[in-house]
């Protein structure tokens, strides 16, 4: 098939280029000349594990191509995803403005029928206005659809070429027809390709990503609960996870969610709710958990440095919301660099793949370092913000060596207590008991 992908971010990129993977012929499109410059010379713009290797390899074999120009682009397309950001507003809500401006552009340039899919994540009811948009100035018939994305930053080419469903929401049966072809490569082994109407298919991405901010937001709270009254919130994550009813994924306790897709994704469905004469209490309350929960580890920064960081070095490792990924949105480590300044410590740092991100998008007085290591070098401690691989087994010799004290404040839980106590670490981690040094 033909297929336009308007909108080069995660979920842009990764949709084109993994369609173009099974064989279709893609063009992805964005109005940032300079990004899709460098694209078509063979850069990829963002990173994302195993997405250099089929980026490159359909760029090569020509199914893969990328321009500015709307109106060429879209002539031969059958299918047009939208991969628009749609990010919230003052009051939570979802900004559909992009989105919108693209389907009255289409409605001025499509000279056939064509099927334009809505791949951003949106409220209950965007199809509708995606349809009235195109159609104050379309004389063509053609079909809007909502296909939203269950993408794990970090694992988003495996999530989308083994998909555990694809979902989608039409009441066309001629639109039902091609998804289906333009998905069945995908859905080989057996999970399920879901058609529903177009409405619930807008709902139950906001539901699913809604539903694991609460897991992990609920694991939270009784982390914090766990530290009050001496237990281990390790053996309680066990303890439930092995009830199939629950589940053993996103039960570990941090230092909050972040990213593109679960802060904003809450709000607005909160905000949808208030829209349509519903209070959802519970969302509520995850937001207000989550927020708390990115800085929980500034307490006992202040209780161990006796309430002044003015003349303290803390050493952060991990900036990223979450590794395997240079995203920084909403990143917990941004909450902590604020405060640790505004607190008066000096801050170095080291991430994988995020540093570069920081350093263009915030102007934080901080030190970046090149290597994991001499970020420590006479800190006063390290604080883990992002559970990067490499941070799982370090060098703890190395990492006493550069300390000025032995002092890890662990925002992930990455270590044993029994380890820490055994190298004589003083050691803060999340719903678990410290570790002090002997």
């Amino acid at each position: 098939m033909n297929i336009a992908v308007v909108g080069t971010g995660y979920v842009g990129l990764v949709t084109g280029t993994c369609f173009a993977e099974t064989g279709n012929n893609v063009i992805c499109i964005d109005i940032n000349e300079e990004k899709v410059a460098q694209m078509k010379a063979g850069k990829i713009p963002i990173y994302e594990p195993h997405l250099d290797v089929l980026f490159e390899r359909n760029i090569r074999e020509g199914r893969l191509k990328f321009s500015t120009e709307l109106a060429a682009s879209i002539q031969d397309a059958q299918i047009i995803f939208l991969a628009l950001p749609t990010p919230p507003g003052e009051d939570g809500s979802a900004d559909l403005s992009y989105v919108l401006g693209v389907a009255k552009e289409l409605g001025k340039i499509m000279t056939d029928y064509k099927i334009i899919v809505d791949k951003s994540t949106v409220p209950v009811g965007t199809a509708e206005k995606v349809r009235e948009a195109i159609a104050k100035n379309c004389t063509v018939q053609f079909d809007v659809v909502s296909n939203p994305e269950f993408l794990r930053e970090g694992f988003a080419v495996d999530d989308f070429m083994k998909p555990d469903r694809v979902v989608v929401g039409t009441r066309s049966d001629r639109a039902k027809q091609l998804m289906g072809e333009l998905y069945k490569p995908f859905v080989r082994q057996g999970n399920p390709l879901l058609f529903m109407d177009e409405r619930s298919a807008e709902l139950t991405k906001y539901a699913a990503n809604a539903f694991l901010a609460t897991k992990i937001s609920f694991m939270n709270e009784i982390a914090n609960f766990c530290e009050k009254v001496g237990a281990d919130v390790d053996m309680v994550r066990l303890g439930i996870g092995t009830d199939d009813r629950i589940g053993k994924r996103f039960l570990f306790p941090g230092i909050g969610y972040g990213g593109s897709c679960f802060p904003k994704d809450v709000q607005a469905l909160a905000k949808s709710g208030i829209e349509g004469g519903y209070e959802f209490k519970i969302l509520k309350s995850v937001m207000k958990v989550n927020e708390r929960q990115k800085t929980v580890m500034l307490k006992p920064i202040l209780d161990h440095f006796n309430q002044s960081l003015t003349h303290t070095k803390i050493a952060i490792w991990g900036l990223a919301f979450k590794p395997d990924t240079d995203d920084i949105r909403e990143a917990p480590a941004l909450y902590m660099i604020e405060h640790l300044l505004e607190a008066g410590a000096t801050i170095t740092a080291y991430d994988p793949e995020a540093m570069e991100n920081v350093k263009r998008q915030k102007n934080y007085p901080i030190t970046y370092t090149t290597d994991a290591y001499e970020a420590l070098r006479d800190a006063d401690a390290v604080l883990i913000c992002t559970e990067w691989g490499l941070f799982r087994n370090p060098d703890f010799e190395k990492i006493s060596s550069l300390l000025k004290s032995k002092v890890i404040f662990d925002g992930r839980n990455l270590y044993e207590l029994e380890k820490m106590e055994q190298l004589g670490y003083t050691y803060y981690s999340i719903g678990r008991n410290t570790v002090h040094a002997k």
